[in-house]
C-alpha cells in the first residue's frame, strides 16, 4: 500500500513536470519572437535557477558538497544539460519556427533513453513497454501534423533538436548515477551553477552584443524568463530527479513524449495554433502509448502445498 502511494506521488510529480515543460516551448518562442538572443535568456534562466536553489539549500541546512569521485559526473551532467540541451533546443525552436514541431522531435527522447537505460543500467523493458513507446511516438507524429509553415532552416533546426535529444538521454543517465547519493535540490543546483559557467562566455559575447535596456530589461521579456527559471528549471528539474530515481531512465523519459500534446494544447488556448481532427487523434494515440509504456507486470511466486 505504501509503495503504491509512493508511485502515485512520483507520477503526479512527473505529470506536473511535463505540463510545465510543455509550456516552456511557448515561453521560449515568445522570447525568440521578440528578437532576444538565445545566449541572453538561456544564461539568465540557468544562473537564476541555480542561485535560487543555492539559497534554498543553504537556508534548509542541506549539505551541498560534491564528493571528489562524483565531480566528473556533475561536470558531464551540466555539459549535457543545461549547456548542450538548452542551446540546441532553443536554437532548434528558432530555426524550425514551430514550438509544436520542436516538441515533437524532442519527444523522441524515450527512444534514446531506452537504449541508455539498457546499456548503462541494465534496465529491463517488456514488449508492452517498448510497444507503448512506439505507439506514443506514432501518436505524436499524427498530433504534430499541421498546415502551418516551417522555417527555411528547418533541417538545421531538426538536427540541433536531435542533438538535444542525445544530450537529454545523457543527462538522465548522469542523474541516475548521482540520485542515490545526493538530494534532488542539490543535484539540480550544481547542474545549473556549473552550466552557468559553461554558458557565461556565450552570454558575455553574443548575449550582450546588442543590449538594449529598454527591451532586454522589460517585464515582457523577464516574465517568460522568470517562468522558465523558476517553474521549468527549479521546480521541474528537482521533481524530475525524483522521477528518474524511482522510475528509471527509460520509463521516466517516456513521459516526456507527452510534452508536444501540452505544447499544442497551450498554443490552441493562447490562439497561436489550432488543432486539426488528425491532431486530436494523435493525442488519443499518444495517451494510450504512454499508458502502455508504464505498465509493469508483477511476477508472483507460487508455492506448492
Amino acid at each position: 500500500m505504501k509503495k503504491n502511494k509512493s508511485n502515485i506521488i512520483v507520477y503526479l510529480y512527473s505529470t506536473l513536470t511535463i505540463l510545465l515543460w510543455g509550456l516552456s516551448y511557448i515561453w521560449n518562442s515568445q522570447l525568440i519572437s521578440k528578437g532576444i538572443p538565445v545566449e541572453y535568456f538561456v544564461y539568465i534562466r540557468v544562473f537564476f535557477a541555480g542561485s535560487i536553489l543555492l539559497i534554498l539549500n543553504l537556508a534548509m541546512g542541506i549539505d551541498i558538497k560534491i564528493k571528489p569521485k562524483d565531480l566528473s559526473k556533475f561536470l558531464l551532467l551540466a555539459l549535457c544539460e543545461p549547456f548542450i540541451y538548452f542551446v540546441c533546443e532553443t536554437y532548434g525552436i528558432y530555426f524550425t519556427e514551430s514550438p509544436t514541431y520542436s516538441a515533437m522531435i524532442i519527444a523522441t527522447t524515450p527512444i534514446a533513453a531506452m537504449f541508455a537505460g539498457f546499456f548503462f543500467f541494465k534496465e529491463k523493458l517488456s514488449l508492452m513497454n517498448i510497444a507503448g513507446m512506439l505507439v506514443c511516438i506514432g501518436g505524436i507524429v499524427l498530433m504534430s501534423m499541421t498546415s502551418s509553415g516551417i522555417g527555411d532552416k528547418f533541417l538545421l533546426g531538426a538536427i540541433l533538436l536531435f542533438v538535444a535529444v542525445i544530450a537529454e538521454a545523457g543527462q538522465a543517465s548522469c542523474t541516475k548515477w548521482l540520485a542515490g547519493n545526493y538530494k534532488p535540490t542539490v543535484i539540480t543546483m550544481h547542474q545549473f551553477l556549473i552550466g552557468g559557467v559553461y554558458l557565461a562566455p556565450l552570454f558575455f559575447t553574443k548575449g550582450l552584443r546588442n543590449f538594449d535596456p529598454a527591451i532586454y530589461l522589460s517585464w515582457d521579456v523577464w516574465r517568460p524568463i522568470f517562468c522558465l527559471a523558476i517553474l521549468c528549471s527549479c521546480v521541474c528539474f528537482t521533481l524530475w530527479v525524483s522521477s528518474i530515481k524511482h522510475l528509471g531512465v527509460a520509463k521516466s523519459s517516456v513521459m516526456q513524449a507527452f510534452i508536444p500534446v501540452i505544447t499544442a494544447l497551450s498554443g490552441m488556448i493562447l490562439g497561436s495554433e489550432l488543432l486539426t481532427p488528425i491532431q486530436w487523434l494523435g493525442i488519443m494515440i499518444a495517451s494510450l502509448g504512454v499508458t502502455f509504456s508504464q505498465i509493469t507486470r508483477n511476477k508472483k511466486k507460487v508455492r506448492g502445498n
